[in-house]
This record gives structure tokens, sequence and C-alpha cells, in this order.
């Protein structure tokens, strides 16, 4: 499909969806033009008699009450604030660079250049009309009217008629740190290129339509923004609904054309550069994703938040190319102007996409506080990594005294009380284990003909109340883990919510902290939770026994060093013990890494 070809698809469902309107409009004023003639009949001596007189009567103000209610759903549609992407908005002043390449790229795609460049932190990039706040931009984009215009310099199209404003180009901000200038200007190429399409009169109608339509049926489902009772709420849903149903398939269309011929415009630029940019974008996705759910996320369960974020990417990117050889000539193409020079103050850019990153995907507060506070990335290991590890911990030993598991051990010296590693070992392991008989030979020997036999934990009963609770195989491990879990939810249920603000016309989801929009993952199971805890305290006991370090690895996320090296072979020996009772694994990593698991740790 070529571009006068997918322009033209684009505008044909346009006026599709433009008729549909006409349609919903010309039957809210049937009854009012049919109430029209039978009022005019008998001034010229028709429509007269009982029969026609009580039609009057009765169609008369029915037509008024469909005049009214069709107003009422007009001026809703007319008004309904669409929900907007949250970004972090770039004035001229911050990027010029980056704003005469969207010019340039604009004229060489003899298209209109975007009204403002606002960045997401996610790997996307689109346009996003946003005529339709009729309250002016946000303060935040206060300045966006005064350093943008000149980006409406590009060709003109058409006579000289009121065109749709162009909209915001939205750029992901991992694309600006890890890709090249020229690779960026490939990518954004196609995504430019979408403002031709947008520029046509019956298109941006149509588009509003849908939107409003749209947002319609979010303020009508929404207690405290509808503007009625309840029955006055719901028949504004329906009628919206209906409308949206039947516009649905015109309005499908329509954007596949205007991508189709956005995509055959940017043919000519930088087309053997874009194949490349196109593997990039492949790349910086997986180490964002790596990047916010391995370091990012450990951080904002703990209320703090990396500052630094889209630089870490490329920390991250760089480890895996490094590690899996991805690209001939990477250290050539690191060498090249990264895209983020275009940015006047890249490190406050970076610190805003980073706090929204936290507030889309983790549901953190607006601004930082006393329990929301940003950490730099060489501060990390010791105030995340650490703290994680002995706040688990603690919790760990905080649920075995719940279940009444003894502070002490064999292990352990009679003169200290302290929380040990080998208390975790010990009750977590079973008693036919040679692990912990072997640990034992103190112990009176047992019976022949008995068999150990543990008493039942108080958390066995709550283990079937919570997701993923049988996970784990033991019954000592299903408690503990059952407990961790009660724990969390107590901990999380005491934490104050961020409060909400007072439900407005215009508010969006994230104006009134329905957060997080993106939530990265699903809540841990009950044998991710003890696993968790579990390895924390043998880290712990490591930092304090052995002189271990905590330390962060860019693709996994906190790890353990010892003598300078990662610890890589932790998590399964972990898993043999929770899963089935065995400690003779871990026994020997401990043994073999000069950890003393009888000796007390410092816990948070």
């Amino acid at each position: 499909m070529g571009v006068e070809a997918g322009a033209q698809a684009a505008r044909a469902r346009a006026l599709a969806v433009l008729r549909i309107r006409s349609r919903a409009l010309a039957v809210a004023l049937l009854p009012a033009a049919f109430a029209v003639v039978l009022l005019a009949g008998p001034s010229t001596g028709h429509l007269v008699g009982p029969g026609w007189h009580a039609a009057r009567w009765v169609l008369t103000p029915f037509a008024v009450l469909v005049l009214i209610a069709a107003a009422v759903i007009a001026l809703v549609v007319a008004r309904a604030r669409p929900a907007v992407t949250p970004t972090v908005p770039i004035a001229e002043e911050q990027a010029p660079d980056l704003y005469r390449l969207v010019r340039d790229l604009a004229d060489r795609l003899d298209v209109p250049a975007p009204s403002a460049i606002a960045l997401t932190p996610d790997c996307d990039s689109w346009l996003e009309d946003r005529t339709h706040q009729a309250h002016g931009p946000p303060p935040a984009e206060s300045h966006e009217d005064d350093g943008l215009n000149g980006l409406h310099g590009g060709s003109a199209h058409g006579p000289h008629r009121r065109t749709p404003a162009a909209p915001v180009l939205v750029i992901g901000s991992p694309f600006l740190w890890w890709m090249r200038v020229g690779e960026l200007r490939a990518v954004l190429a196609p995504v430019v290129a979408g403002t031709g399409p947008s520029a046509h009169p019956d298109i941006a109608q149509a588009r509003r339509f849908v939107r409003g339509l749209d947002a319609a049926v979010a303020v009508a489902s929404t207690r405290g923004r509808c503007p009625g009772s309840r029955a006055v709420c719901a028949g504004i849903g329906w009628v919206a609904r209906l409308l949206l149903r039947s516009c649905r398939d015109h309005a499908t269309e329509m954007e596949r054309g205007v991508a189709a011929a956005a995509a055959e415009r940017a043919q000519a630029v930088d087309y053997g550069l874009r194949i490349v940019a196109q593997e990039q974008v492949g790349l910086a996705y997986a180490g964002w994703d790596r990047l916010l759910t391995r370091v990012a996320l450990p951080a904002w369960r703990m209320g703090r938040w990396p500052s630094r974020l889209d630089a870490g990417v490329v920390a991250a990117l760089t480890e895996l190319s490094r590690r899996d050889r991805l690209a001939e000539g990477f250290a050539s193409r690191l060498g090249e102007r990264p895209a983020c020079d275009l940015l006047e103050e890249p490190g406050l850019i970076d610190e805003a996409t980073s706090l929204l990153a936290a507030r889309l995907f983790h549901g953190g507060p607006a601004e930082p506080g006393p329990d929301w506070s940003p950490v730099d990335w060489q501060a990390y290991p010791e105030e995340v990594v650490d703290r994680k590890w002995r706040t688990d911990a603690a919790r760990l030993h905080r649920v075995l005294d719940a279940l009444g598991v003894r502070r002490t051990t064999r292990d352990t010296s009679p003169e200290t009380d302290g929380p040990t590693l080998a208390r975790v070992l010990d009750h977590l392991s079973t008693p036919e284990s040679p692990g912990l008989l072997n640990a034992h030979e103190a112990s009176a020997p047992l019976n022949a003909h008995e068999t150990p036999r543990a008493p039942k934990p108080p958390y066995a009963a709550m283990a079937d109340d919570h997701p993923g609770a049988d996970d784990p195989e033991t019954e000592r491990s299903s408690a503990l883990a059952a407990g961790l879990t009660v724990e969390i939810a107590r901990e999380e249920a005491a934490t104050p919510a961020e409060p909400a603000t007072s439900p407005a016309p215009d508010t969006t989801l994230l104006d009134i902290g329905a957060l997080p929009l993106f939530p990265l993952q699903p809540p841990r199971t009950s044998r991710e939770l003890l696993t968790d805890h579990v390895t924390a305290m043998v880290c712990c006991a490591a930092m304090d026994t052995a002189g271990a370090t905590p330390g962060l690895d860019w693709l996994d996320g906190p790890t353990l060093l010892i003598n300078g090296a990662r610890a890589a072979d932790l998590t399964p020996r972990v898993l043999s013990l929770i899963e089935e009772g065995d400690p003779a694994p871990l026994r020997a990593w401990l043994v073999e890494s000069g950890i003393r698991p009888e000796k007390p740790v410092r816990l948070v």
C-alpha cells in the first residue's frame, strides 16, 4: 500500500466515522422534527382533530426530553478528557538539538512537525493528540508554546485553511540513552511521518470523536465524575458504548491506513540504518525489562528509586552485549555520539523519567520523601542490597519466633542468643536428612523403631489460604512460607497509601492515584518469598562472618560478592533445602566459602 493509497483508505474510514456521528445527530433531532410538523399543522389547516392534538401533547414533551438527553451526551463527549499518557515534557530550551533533528526530519518527510516532544519511561515511541486538553497544558508544560512554535516551520500542505494542531511526539527514554543519533533519527522517521495524515481535517475530527466517546464511557463509569444520577450516568454510558461499537471497525481501519501511509513515506529516510536501528530497539527492550524487574523493583519495594535508570540501561545493555557478543564492531558503535547528547541536561531528564517509571510500574509517590528517596548506582549495593537482605533476614527470624522455633541451636555457642543461619538450616532440614544428622552428631541417638515427628507449626493452617503456599515441598517450608506471606501482607497493610486527589471532570488515573498503571510482575508466590528470605539470611551470614560484600549485577540485580567474585551457584542449593529439606549442598557451599552459620548476624 503506497502513501496515497494508505492516506485515501484512512480518509475513507474517517468519513465513515463522521457519518455515524451525523446519523446519531439525525436520530436525536428526528422527534423534534416530527414535533415541529405537528405543531405547525393547525396553522395551515392540516393535522387537526382530537387524535392529532393528543399526538402533539405526547410527542412534544418526548422530543424535548430527547433533545435534552442528546445535548447532555454531546456535552459529556465534547468535554470528556481522554486518557493522556503520563510523560516527561521536554521544552525546546532543554533539548534544542533534539528539536532541530525532529524539525529537519519532518522537513525531509514533507510533513508537519510535531507540536512538542515528551519522554516516556518505556521502549516505544508514538504520536499523541492532546488538543482535547481544554484547560491548557499542565504547569510543567507551560513553556511548550513559547519554544515549540518554530517546529511548525515545516512544509505547508494544501490551501491555507485552519488545520488541526500537530500531535505531541512521545519518545521512549531508553532509546535516547542507548541509541546513537543516526539510529534515533531512523527509528523516529515512521513516527514523525504520521503527522501528515493527522493534519487532515476529516481524520482529526474522526479521532476526536472516537476519543471523546471512549472518555465519555470512562466518565460515566467512574463515581464522582459523571454529572447526574446513577440512571443518567448509565444512560450516557450506554449511548457512548453503542456509538463506540459502531465506530470501532472503521476507526481501526483508519489507523491502519495512517500507519501504512506513514511507513511508506518513511521508506526514503535512512533505509539501511533503519534495519540496524530496529535491532537496537529489540536489544533496548530486553535490557530495559531486565533492569526494571531485577534491579529497580527490589529498590522500589523498599522505598528507594534508582535516579538514573536510563544510564543504567546503557550499563545493562553493554554488559549483555559483552556476555553474548551480540554484534560486530560493538566498541566502534559506542564511540559514536549517543542520542542523549541532544539533551542539555540529560541527568535531570533521567531523574524525572526514573521517578515517573517508579510511579507507573510500581505506584510510588509523585515526589521524593523520607520513605521514598532516590539512590545513585554507586550507593545501590550498600543502601539497597545490604538493607534488603538484612530486612528480609529480620522478617524471617520474626516468623520463626512466631513459629516457636528456638533462637539457639546445637551449633550456637551457649553465651549467644542472636539470630543465626544455623537456626534456619536446622528448622528447614528434614529429620531424616544426612546433612542434619551430621550436624547433630552430639545429639542423643534415636531409637531404631522411632521416627522423629515435628509438631504441627502454627502457620500450617494458613498455608492453604495463600496462592502458591503449597510450592515448597516440606511441611516446615510450607508453614514458614505461609508465615512470611502473612507478615508481608501485614506490613503492606500498615503502610499508608498515597492520598488521592479529589475527583474532577478532567482527572486521569494518574491524577487520582490509581497506581501502578503497568505493574511489572504479579505478586510473588510463597516459594519465591521463602527462597528470597533464606538467600538473604545466607548473604547476611556471608557478609558478617566471611567478609563478603553486596554487589549489583546489571542484568540479574542484587548479588553476593565473595573475594570479589559473584556467588552464582547459591540459589540451587537454597532450593534443595526448601524443596527437599536437604541442607547438605548448602552446608558444603558454606564450608567452601568460609561462612560460619552458627555465628549471629546483624539485622535491621
